[in-house]
């Protein structure tokens, strides 16, 4: 990972093959092939090579890829950056991780010999910053093997493989969706990449796609999508790869109905894999993936801690983050699990730095959040904790949905979110605080951005959320 490699090998045996889709139109293998050996060959006018890290933050996904490819082919590595940033959140990474340069449009390119690099296993060739990154950027830097060597995995739990359309509907500078495309790429498939979520572009992109990959709450969208075009030219969809923990067991089911075969899986940018569920029955490890949870004595949940060959090899510039290793060589992000033995089902609880203390007891947000979805008129929800003067924090709930909008309705809609607690969830688990959003606040994978839900409720100045009478 990346992958220059695998496209020029497929440039040479499938040239006129489409290997990328963007907002701009296709490129072949062939045409990538060549802009990738031009860019690189760019790359190296400018002094770029081997071992040096260079930002990329092109607003054509196309062009990022481009970046990506030159940068594997000339030995350096690629640091993923937003297109979106501010000139002042661009300036603070920049200050704060050391690139040789920065590219904030395509590459430049120049005819000439072939840039030649020996690629290698422990070659640094990929760095993105983790999602939801507030303060000080954390960037997290992988090798070349950590991602490639999983890719066979993948192809034979999806099918996925050389006459795929792979329909990637998100922002490349997200660890899922970069992992994506690449993987898309090695497979000598065509990876439809329009750079952002477009629900008004998703029927049309579904015509065309074999596979998709997306985060749980997008699934919905797509079987939306699907079942509006039956009967329509294409609809060819038949697997969905969903990386995410929290994927409702009626998504799935759905799915089924419509054709399309779910292969669902949990990890992290600094993890990578962990578990994969591919027919229904619950995540178990990813091949070479060992799983521990460590549950501390007096503690119902454990943390999560992994051992495998994916795995990052850390932050750029020393940053600090969740993730925390052992002299094992085993690695956590602090997520939380009931306690596992080898051969079970990992039955996820939850980010540990996201547990509420309320009154004495923890409250895990995820099992709150997976009761609440399922109230109508609610599309998605985020728990948080605010602080109380007594009780140290109190359990609150911003509600996306149809609840935006209708005052008039309130108080049915909170009779009703409060009716679902009272009936599945433990008095310490509910919420006393509700607020309605138009729509919640989501990192570049799609997730919603709950440290920045709770940093707004907090300033208490934000008009994008109502509290529920």
């Amino acid at each position: 990972m990346p992958v220059a490699a695998q496209v020029m090998r497929h440039a040479s045996a499938r040239p006129g093959r489409i290997a990328v889709s963007g907002p701009g139109g296709d490129l072949s293998y062939a045409e990538l092939a060549a802009r990738a050996a031009r860019a690189a060959r760019g790359l190296a006018g400018e002094g770029v090579g081997p071992g040096a890290l260079v930002a990329v933050a092109q607003a054509d996904p196309v062009a990022l890829l481009v970046a990506v490819l030159a940068a594997d082919l000339a030995g350096a590595t690629p640091l993923l950056c937003d297109h979106a940033w501010s000139e002042e959140r661009r300036a603070q990474v920049m200050a704060a991780v050391p690139v040789a340069a920065r590219f904030d449009v395509p590459l430049p390119e120049a005819d000439g010999p072939p840039v030649r690099h020996r690629p290698a296993p422990h070659d640094l060739t990929w760095a993105c910053f983790s999602s939801g990154s507030t303060g000080r950027p954390r960037a997290v830097v992988r090798t070349r093997g950590s991602w490639t060597g999983s890719f066979g995995h993948l192809d034979e739990m999806t099918g996925i493989g050389p006459e795929d359309v792979v329909l990637i509907p998100g922002p490349l500078v997200s660890s899922l969706y970069g992992f994506a495309a690449v993987h898309t790429l090695a497979a000598g498939a065509t990876a439809v990449v329009p750079g952002r979520w477009s629900p008004g572009g998703l029927a049309e992109q579904l015509r065309r796609a074999t596979v998709v990959h997306v985060v749980p709450h997008r699934l919905p969208a797509v079987l939306d999508a699907l079942e509006a075009g039956h009967g329509s030219a294409g609809g060819r969809l038949r697997t969905a790869v969903v990386g995410g923990a929290a994927l409702d067991a009626a998504a799935r089911t759905r799915a089924a109905a419509a054709g399309v075969r779910v292969v669902s899986y949990y990890g992290a940018t600094e993890l990578s894999f962990v578990a994969v569920d591919a027919d229904g029955a619950g995540l178990r490890p990813f091949p070479g993936v060992e799983i521990d949870v460590r549950v501390l004595p007096g503690q119902v949940l454990g943390e999560v801690w992994v051992r495998s060959p994916w795995l990052c090899e850390g932050y750029l510039a020393g940053a600090t983050g969740p993730l925390r290793q052992d002299d094992g060589g085993w690695m956590t992000v602090g997520d939380l699990a009931e306690p596992h033995r080898p051969g079970e089902v990992l039955r996820l609880r939850g980010r540990g730095d996201g547990a509420i203390q309320t009154g004495g007891a923890t409250v895990v947000p995820e099992d709150v959040e997976e009761v609440l979805r399922k109230v109508p008129g609610v599309d998605d929800v985020v728990v948080v904790g605010t602080p109380h003067p007594y009780l140290g924090a109190v359990v609150t709930a911003v509600v996306e949905g149809a609840v935006e909008g209708a005052v008039e309705g309130e108080g049915v809609v909170r009779a009703a979110l409060e009716a679902a607690a009272r009936a599945e969830l433990d008095p310490a688990q509910r919420p006393r605080r509700w607020y309605a959003a138009p729509s919640l606040p989501r990192t570049p994978s799609g997730k919603p951005a709950r440290g920045l839900i709770a940093a707004r409720l907090a300033a208490g100045d934000d008009p994008g959320l109502r509290r529920l009478a």
